[in-house]
């Protein structure tokens, strides 16, 4: 716990055996009261290893309903075991647990109610690995959600992210995507309720093992993005009524 709120890591997991128990072991269980893993129908051993480990709550789906529904599956159980502050952290080693008390105390504290752990800030993208292909989109696709968000972010598109419970609960992730585009409806959300987003710099990792979507998933995920950037600001100007932004 931190200043009496209970911190859940939620790990959204497809295909994780291989890294998973590296990732938990840098988890820091002084601060984190639970870890809840939700297996997305994985092909490998994936709840069977988490099921041995020390994770209080494993959760296989019997169907893949993807990146998002996953996450939807994360969400409504921290909810339900009355979480205050949930970090969701991909265990396929990607992204360094050990930032996490650093994400917590700023939410714990007051300061901001959603930290999301940026590849961009630094130099830690293409020094973890990251393909130039990759990056370049990224810092194009955060250029152009900036403008039309009227925010300054560094990166949307991070796996590491921190929120307040009360976030969680006041916008409706259930109606979002499925698929990659989660993400960023879920974004637009938190901004569209007010919310304010803080950044830390985060080391990231690429490597074989590590999770990521192909080049043409990539390129769906890219159209989508720009799509829900659009869609909210034209939702802003009273032009088009975006469902996922009403309350």
């Amino acid at each position: 716990m931190i200043l009496n709120k209970t911190v859940a890591v939620v790990m959204p997991a497809y295909n994780a055996e291989e890294t998973l128990e590296m990732t938990l072991n840098e988890v820091p269980r002084d601060i984190v009261d639970y870890v809840i893993l939700v297996d997305d129908n994985s092909k490998d051993e994936t709840s069977v290893l988490a099921s041995k480990l020390n994770i209080q709550y494993v959760i296989r789906h019997d169907r893949n309903k993807g990146y998002g529904g996953n996450q939807k599956t994360c969400y409504n159980k921290a909810l339900e075991i009355n979480a205050d502050i949930v970090v969701m952290l991909h265990p396929d080693y990607q992204y360094t647990p050990k930032l996490i008390h650093s994400m917590c105390y700023l939410i714990a504290n007051g300061v901001y109610p959603v930290v999301f752990g940026s590849r961009i800030l630094g130099v830690g993208a293409l020094k973890g690995g990251m393909p130039l292909y990759k990056y370049i989109a990224n810092r194009f696709l955060t250029l152009f959600q900036n403008f039309i968000l009227g925010q300054k972010l560094s990166e949307y598109h991070t796996g590491y992210r921190a929120f307040s419970t009360d976030v969680l609960r006041k916008i409706k992730y259930e109606k979002n995507s499925d698929d990659f585009i989660f993400d960023n409806e879920f974004i637009a959300q938190i901004f569209n309720a007010g919310f304010e987003i803080a950044e830390i710099t985060c080391p990231t990792r690429y490597f074989e093992e590590a999770s990521s979507i192909s080049f043409l998933r990539s390129v769906k995920y890219g159209l989508g993005v720009l799509k829900v950037t659009v869609r909210y600001r034209l939702h802003k100007w009273r032009i088009l009524n975006y469902s996922l932004l009403k309350n």
